[in-house]
């Protein structure tokens, strides 16, 4: 199935209505005290502002000091992985991106308690940020367990479509990984039809056991632990050089 036509109109400028999200609720049970408080202070410093207009961000000054790379996780959950990532890579820069208010508040939770530096957060859809990103500016991207929308009507919500790549592809430097994990079926035959019909990436799979086993450095999430619809996947792609 492609995309609708109504993926054509949307407005790289602002919001984007219900009807187009990939994400689902904004909010869940109350915050604790500790985690408001976070939202309110913490959070201020660590947030990423989308300019306006023609102006782009510039990756280098979202950090205190300059980074070797730049990841992106495009729906972080509660944000164990992220955590996990850029402790492992300090000299990393990432960029967060998570709409659900508890999933941004429990990242900022493994940010406080473990003195995380090189983590920027966007609270919000994750295109805002896409659309304003300089052209080969990423060096890997990841979206691990978004919410399969498995409805036939509901496909267009699904985050890895003909536009979306099109954006990624733009923002990602040559030989950038796009790590995708899903334990939905659909979603699995989706990724892999999505993908297989794409130029400019080009997935690093010889066989089943390549997508089927987890790397050493592509941790456990709690998405993935409770494996609610099957066995995990593991896509990785990489984006193609440009001629």
């Amino acid at each position: 199935m492609t995309d609708t036509p109504e993926n054509n109109t949307e407005d790289k400028t602002g919001f984007v209505g219900p009807e187009r999200r990939f994400f689902g609720r904004r909010k869940g049970k109350p915050l604790s005290g500790r985690k408001q408080s976070m939202m309110d202070e913490l959070l201020p410093r660590l947030s990423v502002t989308v300019p306006e207009g023609d102006t782009m961000i510039d990756p280098a000054a979202l950090f205190g000091a300059p980074k070797k790379e730049l990841w992106l996780e495009i729906g972080f959950g509660k944000g164990e992985h992220l955590a996990w990532q850029a402790q492992a890579h300090p000299d990393v820069g990432l960029i967060g991106c998570e709409p659900y208010l508890n999933g941004v508040a429990g990242l900022l939770a493994h940010i406080e308690d473990n003195d995380i530096q090189n983590i920027r957060i966007y609270g919000d859809d994750a295109r805002h940020v896409i659309w304003k990103l300089p052209d080969a500016s990423v060096d890997r991207v990841f979206l691990l367990h978004p919410d399969p929308w498995p409805k036939t009507r509901h496909a267009r919500r699904r985050f890895v479509g003909r536009h979306n790549l099109d954006d990624l592809a733009r923002i990602m430097k040559d030989g950038a990984e796009f790590r995708v994990g899903t334990d939905h079926p659909i979603y699995r035959e989706w990724t892999a039809l999505q993908m297989s019909g794409r130029t400019d990436f080009e997935w690093l799979a010889n066989g089943p056991e390549d997508w089927l086993t987890r790397p050493d450095d592509w941790p456990e999430t709690r998405y993935e632990a409770k494996a609610l619809e099957g066995r995990a996947t593991y896509f990785r792609f990489r984006r193609v050089p440009r001629g």
